[in-house]
C-alpha cells in the first residue's frame, strides 16, 4: 500500500505543479488570446483539483481531509467549465456554442453551493489504496453527468473542427484531442472510488502529461510541428517515468542504478531531439521554397496569361491597318489607281512586301495566343491532302520562281485525311515559304503520299542553308531560331515552326525536321493519320 500511495502522491503533487507551470507560461506568452486565458483559468482549476486530491489522501485526520476535499470539488466542478471556454476558443466557435457555456454557470454555481453539502459528499472514508476518498452523496451523480457531459461536448467540438480543417492543422490538433482523452480519463477514474466501484485509479499518471502535452504544443511549436513535439514529449514522459522510479526505489542500489538510467536516457533524448530539430528545420526550410516556388509559378502564370490577352488583343487591333496598307499597295501596283512611274513602284513592291511579311507575323502572335488561352477551333471535314498541297503550291509557284528558285512537285493522288484544312494549308503554306527564305540558289521539292505504317506524309525538301544539329531539338520551341538565321531571315520571329506543331498535334499528326547540317538543306516531315 505504502508504495501505491507515494505513486498516487506523486502523480497528483507533479500533475498539481505541471498544470500551473502549463497556465502561467501559456498565458504570459500571449494573455490577448481568449483562449490563454481560458487555459490559464482550466489549469488552476485542474490544480486545485490535484492539490486538494494530494491534500486529502496524506491527510490523518477526517476533519483536514474533508476539508481538502471540499477544496479538490471546488477545482473539479470549474472544471468542465473552463475546458469549454478553451476548446470553443480554440476552435474559434464561441459565440456559437456561447448559450451552452452560460447555461452552465448557473449549474455550476449550483454545484459549488452544495458542495459542502452532506448531499453532495457524505463524508469521506478509507477506500482502496487511500486512507481518505470522498463518498458520494445523492446529489453527486448530477455532478457526474454535468462533469462529463459538458467535457464529451467540448471533445464534440475540438473533433468536427478537426474534420473541418486542413490535414496539416487537423494534425496538430489531434495533439490536443488525445491528450485531453488521456487527461481526462487519467483524473476521472477516481469516479469510481467515489461511487464505491473497488478500482483503483491506476491511470491517474496520465492527467499529470495532459496539461504538459497541450501547453507544450501551444508554446513551444504553436501546435506546429507535429514530429519534433512527439519526440520531445515522448522523451519527457520516459525521464518522469525514470524519475518516478529513482523517487519510488525501496534502496540505495536500486535508486542508484535507476539514477544513472535517467541520466543515460537525459543524454541519448537531448541528442535524438536535436537530430529531429535538424530535420524538421530542413524539412521546414524546404517546404518554405516550395511555397515561395508555387507562389512565384501562379504568379508566373497570372502573368503569361495577361501577356497573351495582351498579345491577342494588340495584334488583332493591328492586322486590320496592316491589312489595309498591303491590300492598297496591291491595288497600286496592279494599276487600279492607274499607272505609277517607275521610280515608285519599287517602293510600293517594298511596302508590299514588308506588310505581308508584317500580316504573316501577326497572325503567328495571334496563333500563339489563341493556342495558349485554348481559343483555338478546329473544323474536322474529310479531303484530298494531295489537291491542297497542290493548290497551295500553285499559289506560291511565282514568288519561287521570282526568286530564281525551282519548285519540284512529287504528288501521289487521292492521298485523303480528316483534317481542318485551313490549318492544314496555314502549315503547307509556312513550311514552303520557310524553305523560300532560306534557300538563296537550288530548288524546293514538294511531295506528298503514303507511308508504310498507313499515314499520310507531306514532305519539303530544300537545297537552303540547312540547320546545325544542336538546333535541331529546339527548332519547334516557342521563340527559338537558329542561331544565323537572322542572316537569311532578319524578321523571323521563331513561332512559325512552333504554331505548326501545336496546330498539327492537335489534328493528331505529327511533324519533324532534318537537316544534314550548315550548307546542306533541310527537310520538314508531316504525317497525319489517313482517312479511314
Amino acid at each position: 500500500m505504502e508504495l501505491l500511495l507515494n505513486y498516487y502522491n506523486l502523480s497528483l503533487f507533479f500533475g498539481g505543479i505541471i498544470a500551473l507551470l502549463s497556465g502561467a507560461a501559456v498565458y504570459f506568452s500571449d494573455h490577448r488570446r481568449p483562449e490563454s486565458i481560458a487555459w490559464m483559468l482550466l489549469n488552476m482549476c485542474t490544480a486545485i483539483w490535484s492539490f486538494g486530491y494530494f491534500a486529502m489522501i496524506t491527510r490523518t485526520d477526517a476533519n483536514a481531509a474533508l476539508i481538502s476535499n471540499w477544496i479538490l470539488h471546488a477545482g473539479a466542478i470549474l472544471i468542465p467549465i473552463f475546458y469549454l471556454a478553451f476548446i470553443s476558443n480554440l476552435t474559434k466557435s464561441a459565440s456559437k456554442h456561447s448559450r451552452i457555456f452560460f447555461l452552465l454557470i448557473p449549474i455550476a454555481a449550483y454545484f459549488l453551493w452544495w458542495n459542502t453539502s452532506p448531499d453532495f459528499v457524505v463524508a469521506v472514508f478509507s477506500k482502496g489504496p487511500f486512507l481518505f476518498a470522498p463518498d458520494a452523496g445523492p446529489m453527486y451523480i448530477y455532478f457526474t453527468v454535468y462533469f462529463f457531459a459538458t467535457v464529451i461536448y467540448a471533445l464534440a467540438i475540438l473533433a468536427e473542427y478537426i474534420r473541418a480543417v486542413p490535414p496539416k492543422e487537423a494534425l496538430r490538433l489531434k495533439f490536443v484531442l488525445f491528450s485531453s482523452l488521456f487527461g481526462f480519463i487519467g483524473g476521472g477514474f477516481v469516479f469510481f472510488l467515489t461511487f464505491n466501484i473497488p478500482i483503483p485509479p491506476y491511470p491517474i499518471v496520465l492527467f499529470t502529461f495532459y496539461p504538459m502535452i497541450i501547453a507544450y504544443a501551444m508554446l513551444r511549436h504553436k501546435l506546429f510541428n507535429v514530429k519534433v513535439a512527439a519526440t520531445e514529449i515522448l522523451t519527457g514522459a520516459i525521464w518522469l517515468a525514470l524519475l518516478f522510479r529513482v523517487l519510488l526505489s525501496e534502496n540505495l542500489t536500486e535508486q542508484i542504478m535507476s539514477g544513472i538510467l535517467l541520466l543515460l536516457t537525459v543524454i541519448l533524448g537531448i541528442l535524438l531531439i536535436r537530430n529531429v530539430y535538424k530535420e524538421v528545420e530542413q524539412r521546414e526550410r524546404i517546404e518554405k521554397l516550395a511555397e515561395e516556388l508555387s507562389a512565384a509559378n501562379e504568379r508566373l502564370k497570372e502573368l503569361d496569361e495577361l501577356k497573351s490577352e495582351f498579345v491577342s488583343l494588340a495584334t488583332h487591333q493591328i492586322r486590320g491597318p496592316i491589312t489595309a496598307i498591303k491590300g492598297y499597295a496591291s491595288l497600286l501596283l496592279e494599276g487600279d489607281y492607274g499607272s505609277i512611274d517607275s521610280r515608285i513602284k519599287t517602293p510600293i513592291e517594298t511596302i508590299f512586301q514588308s506588310s505581308a511579311a508584317l500580316a504573316g507575323i501577326v497572325q503567328d502572335f495571334l496563333d500563339v495566343s489563341r493556342i495558349e488561352q485554348g481559343r483555338m477551333k478546329y473544323d474536322f471535314s474529310d479531303f484530298d491532302l494531295s489537291a491542297l498541297v497542290a493548290d497551295v503550291a500553285t499559289e506560291l509557284r511565282p514568288t519561287v520562281e521570282s526568286k530564281q528558285l525551282v519548285l519540284e512537285l512529287a504528288i501521289e493522288p487521292n492521298v485523303k485525311v480528316h483534317a481542318d484544312s485551313g490549318k492544314l494549308r496555314q502549315v503547307i503554306g509556312n513550311l514552303i515559304d520557310n524553305a523560300l527564305k532560306y534557300t538563296p540558289r537550288g530548288s524546293i521539292r514538294v511531295t506528298v503520299g503514303r507511308t508504310a505504317e498507313g499515314a499520310a506524309i507531306l514532305s519539303v525538301k530544300d537545297t537552303g542553308v540547312g540547320i546545325r544539329q544542336e538546333t535541331l531539338p529546339k527548332l519547334f520551341q516557342k521563340f527559338s531560331r537558329a542561331e544565323d538565321a537572322s542572316k537569311a531571315n532578319i524578321l523571323g520571329t521563331g513561332l512559325g515552326l512552333y504554331v505548326a506543331r501545336q496546330l498539327i498535334t492537335a489534328q493528331k499528326g505529327k511533324i519533324s525536321a532534318q537537316s544534314g547540317g550548315e550548307g546542306k538543306g533541310s527537310t520538314f516531315v508531316v504525317e497525319l493519320p489517313l482517312k479511314v
